[in-house]
């Protein structure tokens, strides 16, 4: 069955970077495409960045172009989310999500979600 587990989240200072993990089994990162989304307290769920299985294009939320870079490592199965100079907007629980085969910022088509993983920024 579809399982992702996501790792990396922590608190970090303004400026700073932290690298999220989404390790993926039950299907293999050129069959599903893989997202990652993230939540606020009180906020709405939005998609921050995606990966196509097709050809391995990526979609980036504009607020996060220049910032944030998604990859995907075949070998192990898994979709990175590098995060660099983390803004006091950027906090949130980020959960990477599958289960489509074209990226797209709508998560209600997603079918399949990892548990979460929380990123803090603070001084």
């Amino acid at each position: 069955q579809v399982q992702l587990v996501e790792s990396g989240g922590g608190l970090v200072q303004p400026g700073g970077s932290l690298r999220l993990s989404c390790e993926a089994s039950g299907f293999t990162l050129d069959y599903y495409s893989v997202g990652w989304f993230r939540q606020a307290p009180g906020k709405e769920r939005e998609g921050v960045a995606c990966i196509s299985s097709r050809d391995g294009s990526v979609y980036r939320l504009d607020s996060v172009k220049g910032r944030f870079t998604i990859s995907g490592d075949n070998a192990k199965n898994t979709v990175y989310l590098q995060m660099n100079s983390l803004e006091p907007e950027d906090p949130a629980v980020y959960y990477c999500a599958t289960g489509v085969f074209r990226c797209g910022v709508s998560w209600y088509r997603y079918n399949f979600w990892g548990q979460g993983t929380q990123v803090t920024v603070s001084s």
